[in-house]
């Protein structure tokens, strides 16, 4: 089964963003299908998607909120998510974010760093609150992703390194307003390889040996999420294998009795279930190729020219290939480009052409550069 689009939205304006709340509505039940036989509780990363409408139809499924920011921790609260479920993750809080999650009395803050700790357990003390804390690990996992989306190695600015932790630790103890509930680790995104999910599990299995040691259990256990989609075959492959995905830390993780084990999905939920619609605005001929030119563009779809991402273009006007074409937008920018040698059929002017799998990363990044107008959302 491939894309289509109602007789009323082929004559809608483009660019638009498309949205299958059915699909999203299948993939949230495959999702707890998965998890809560295994007692895991599933977050939902805003920051692949933010929209109302979407976080609405995750909060009616019971998924929690993971946020990266003030207003995604307010996003999150105003779309119905209880503060009980709402956890604040991010390498650089500012004051204003910390104060606005304590005020609200979140779950769970996700500290980075021994300095965020230090001004977290002050805020906390000014507001006369204890603030629940999970200590995000550097675990120095190799995600085996693209390197622009990658957490959890060394190198990278997230976490406390694994030399650190025992006088991050030490100190946390002089911290009044600070509660140690836990630990996290997120290693990176679109991950495919799940084996780099067992290395995180025996990774985490150490520690959480270290810390009993020192006669500190820890409540729950915060995995992140990183679980791939396939982009090159949205219809084939629709709904990610949560199964598989859960079964590698049912396998892999030693949970202690009574933890709680908490996962960070993002793209993985939303992904499939968008798509951006455009038209096109010219078919360019050059000595060395075609291209054509959309009136969609980085504007509406970063993650192309910002990490050369792929995505499965299809043109819904003409349906037999027999060409290839450089697809690119509109911006002044030569990034702007969807992709290159890209086979379609004989394309025109006028033609309506989609960018599959753009419910994450998509309409989140979008930007006004250009001075664009920004696209609509429809929901189907």
């Amino acid at each position: 089964m491939s894309f289509s689009l109602a007789a009323d939205l082929l004559a809608r304006p483009t660019p638009f963003y498309h949205y299958d709340l059915g699909l999203l509505r299948r993939t949230l039940t495959a999702v707890q299908a998965a998890a809560r036989p295994r007692d895991f509780h599933v977050h939902y990363a805003l920051k692949a998607n933010a929209n109302a409408p979407i976080l609405q139809t995750i909060r009616e499924f019971g998924l929690g909120a993971d946020c990266v920011s003030g207003n995604e921790v307010k996003r999150a609260l105003e779309t119905g998510f209880l503060p009980r479920d709402v956890v604040f993750a991010g390498v650089g809080k500012s004051d204003a974010e910390i104060n606005l999650a304590l005020a609200a009395d979140i779950w769970c803050f996700n500290a980075e760093s021994v300095e965020e700790l230090m001004v977290l357990n002050e805020l906390a003390g000014a507001q006369r609150r204890t603030a629940r804390v999970a200590l995000r690990i550097n675990p120095d996992v190799d995600a085996k992703t693209h390197p622009h989306i990658t957490t959890g190695l060394a190198a990278n600015k997230f976490g406390i390194s694994l030399t650190d932790l025992p006088g991050v630790v030490d100190y946390l103890t002089t911290l009044p307003n600070l509660e140690l509930v836990g630990l996290h680790a997120h290693i990176g995104s679109q991950i495919t390889d799940l084996t780099v999910f067992a290395d995180l599990s025996h990774r985490l299995n150490e520690l959480q040996t270290w810390f009993a040691d020192r006669g500190q259990p820890l409540a729950h256990l915060n995995v992140g999420g990183g679980l791939g989609i396939d982009y090159y075959a949205p219809d084939t492959n629709p709904v990610p294998d949560f199964e598989a995905y859960f079964d590698v830390f049912a396998r892999h993780l030693v949970r202690r009795p009574g933890q709680q084990l908490h996962v960070e999905l993002g793209r993985a939920i939303v992904a499939q279930c968008g798509t951006l619609v455009s038209r096109v605005l010219y078919v360019k001929h050059s000595q060395q190729t075609q291209f054509a030119i959309l009136d969609a563009g980085m504007t509406e779809l970063m993650r192309p020219a910002l990490y050369q991402s792929y995505h499965h273009i299809e043109n819904l006007s003409s349906r037999q290939p027999n060409a290839t074409y450089d697809v690119v937008g509109p911006i002044c920018e030569s990034s702007d480009t969807f992709g290159r040698a890209v086979p379609l059929p004989d394309t025109r002017r006028g033609d309506i052409v989609v960018l599959r799998s753009a419910g994450a990363y998509g309409e989140v990044m979008s930007s006004a550069y250009n001075l664009r107008d920004k696209a609509e959302a429809v929901y189907v």
